[in-house]
């Protein structure tokens, strides 16, 4: 019973110590799905007029605001200037997002409206997460872009750490199980489909600072289940990469690669002589 309450007293200390420092998750989704919502009206709400755009505009930045007051104490700027530098790059990043749902709507047959991609695809929900986290990330904010970034990543399975840099309509087809790792760069115009692992060669805390992710150059196609690796691995703009490949070194312009399946047809005697028994 004594050493329960000791843990227990120094429970209470810790959480003395980290209550007030950092924002809280319920704040930072309140912002996100307001945020998102402004932008791309998504839960039934119309806003009427430019008065109600512009109240709405400014509790966003009210909210951001109480969002860095626990963790600004990092930079000299204050908390007003952070905000007005993050809201200045909100027009772009809309420009941007745009751009990714044409993008998806164009090479996805499937796809019947935009309408229909901003409500309901999870590769466009897990790119506007990551475009309006980025930002944040720019402006050194610590916690909230990457606390952003993973309520994207458990309501779509899709993984892009704030800090990965992705250009012009990108587009993410499927989807669940994709990792971009936080030094991955991405070029314009590049489709990649679900279980793409965009990672690092090795985990080694001394390389935190180091570009350890892969450089995906203009207009390439990677397919599902591919694995590339590495911080200087550049995959060669209008290059294809094949499902279930495993890059660790760079690919030229162009190229075409490819994890090619062997398919041999056994007799009936062979066929009983090696039997094929899978455990997954």
């Amino acid at each position: 019973m004594m050493e329960e309450q000791e843990f227990l007293r120094k429970l209470g200390i810790c959480n003395q110590q980290l209550s007030g420092n950092y924002p809280t998750k319920e704040l930072a989704l309140k912002f996100l799905n307001q945020l998102t919502n402004i932008l791309f009206p998504v839960d039934g709400e119309v806003i009427l007029s430019t008065a109600e755009m512009d109240t709405q505009w400014k509790q966003l930045k009210l909210l951001l605001m109480e969002l860095l007051s626990p963790i600004r104490s990092f930079q000299s700027k204050s908390e007003n200037e952070l905000v007005e530098e993050y809201f200045r790059k909100i027009p772009e990043i809309y420009n941007q997002l745009n751009g990714d749902a044409k993008a998806i709507f164009e090479f996805d047959p499937a796809a019947h409206s935009l309408e229909e991609i901003i409500l309901a695809y999870p590769g466009f929900q897990a790119i506007m997460t990551y475009r309006l986290a980025h930002p944040l990330y720019q402006l050194r904010i610590p916690i909230l872009p990457r606390m952003l970034s993973e309520f994207a990543h458990t309501n779509t399975g899709i993984d892009i750490n704030p800090g990965a840099t992705i250009g012009k309509s990108f587009f993410i087809d499927h989807g669940t199980g994709i990792v971009i790792g936080e030094t991955t760069v991405i070029g314009d115009n590049v489709k990649i489909y679900q279980g793409v692992t965009l990672g690092a060669l090795n985990v080694r805390k001394e390389d935190a600072k180091k570009k350890r992710h892969p450089t995906i150059e203009d207009n390439v196609i990677v397919y599902s289940g591919t694995t590339i690796l590495g911080g200087n691995t550049v995959i060669g703009h209008d290059s294809v990469v094949g499902g279930n490949v495993w890059l660790t070194k760079s690919i030229e312009p162009y190229s075409v690669v490819s994890n090619h399946s062997e398919i041999r047809v056994r007799n009936g005697k062979e066929r009983f002589k090696t039997p094929i028994n899978f455990v997954i």
